[in-house]
């Protein structure tokens, strides 16, 4: 009997359409994810593994499951942690869930826009620590976002969902020409492309939705940062490591931009404590495609692609290294 590992808990559905087909499966149901050790205690003899993006799958990993692996399945869009030579090298297909969670992870980038620029968690918080307030005029003020201008880094299926979003609400849509957008979504929401340093030095907001890649790690390091538009704001829902984390926080700290609102970071789950400190940061636990339709769909595609090259058919969503 074939067998598949999944490293995390999913839906019940996702786990009887996989033991329909006749295969073992075999899920971790633990309170906490897998340490590495148990993760790659887990794989071992696997046929298929439907992995998350905190699963570290390089050669050791590849070499813990053993000859009988065929494919890696991952439950996201994003595939950084993956290591797609050593996968190719060993003929293990990997596949991804993508076109699934771009509407789910553009509402929460949005939530984190309205968040920071209206100051939500810090009300949040001045209510919850049961500290005196009342109305005034001057009280927690924000700004709006009517009429301003985004800078998408990254204009794909997030992006395009995140701007129109944004021009929904009068804004702007400006992106980085390097990572441009496609048409039509361009001429319909009159988004304009210019250079990157050009995009981070001119737009009241920069929102990143790229994808971790060498090219893109620190893709808004401390220079970037450094040229921002006093005021400012940054909004990130793609990877942590797109930004320089301490270089945001000495401008935030120091009053240059305005806010930012963060749903992921550098070194996951660990935030650094800089961040953790300022009033003008709005923190969300990874939680981009968290919704129960989204998270859902991303399960099934994830079995749909394992199936498939286990029955000897192309994985509906194969990637290439």
């Amino acid at each position: 009997m074939t067998r598949i590992c999944v490293t995390d808990a999913i839906p019940e559905p996702s786990i009887a359409r996989l033991r329909a087909s006749g295969h073992e499966v075999i899920v971790h149901d633990g309170p906490q994810p897998p340490d590495r050790a148990e993760l790659l205690a887990l794989v071992e003899g696997a046929d298929a593994v439907l992995t998350v993006l905190s699963d570290r799958v390089d050669a050791e990993f590849l070499e813990a499951a053993g000859p009988r692996l065929k494919v890696v399945a991952n439950i996201a869009a994003g595939h950084d942690n993956i290591d797609l030579a050593a996968c190719a090298a060993r003929r293990v297909v990997a596949t991804n869930t993508p076109g699934v969670l771009f509407d789910a992870t553009a509402d929460l980038a949005f939530g984190l826009l309205l968040a920071v620029t209206r100051r939500l968690g810090e009300g949040e918080r001045l209510i919850r620590a049961g500290r005196p307030w009342r109305y005034r005029t001057t009280f927690l003020l924000g700004h709006s976002i009517e009429g301003k201008t985004i800078g998408l880094i990254g204009a794909g299926q997030i992006g395009t969902a995140m701007a129109r979003r944004c021009r929904a609400f009068r804004m702007s849509i400006a992106y980085a020409a390097e990572h441009p957008m496609r048409e039509p979504a361009r001429t319909e929401l009159d988004a304009v492309g210019m250079p990157l340093d050009e995009l981070v030095a001119s737009c009241d907001v920069i929102s990143l939705h790229c994808p971790l890649t060498e090219g893109t790690r620190h893709i808004l390091d401390a220079g970037r940062i450094a040229t921002m538009r006093p005021g400012a704001y940054v909004i990130n829902t793609a990877r942590g490591a797109c930004i320089d984390e301490h270089a945001l926080a000495q401008a935030l700290a120091s009053g240059r931009l305005a806010g930012a609102a963060l749903d992921v970071y550098e070194n996951e789950p660990e935030i650094d404590p800089a961040l953790l400190g300022l009033e003008n940061v709005v923190l969300a636990p990874h939680l981009g495609s968290a919704n129960v339709e989204t998270r859902t769909a991303m399960c099934d595609l994830a079995a749909e692609n394992a199936l498939a090259v286990l029955a000897g058919r192309p994985a509906p969503n194969a990637l290439r290294p």
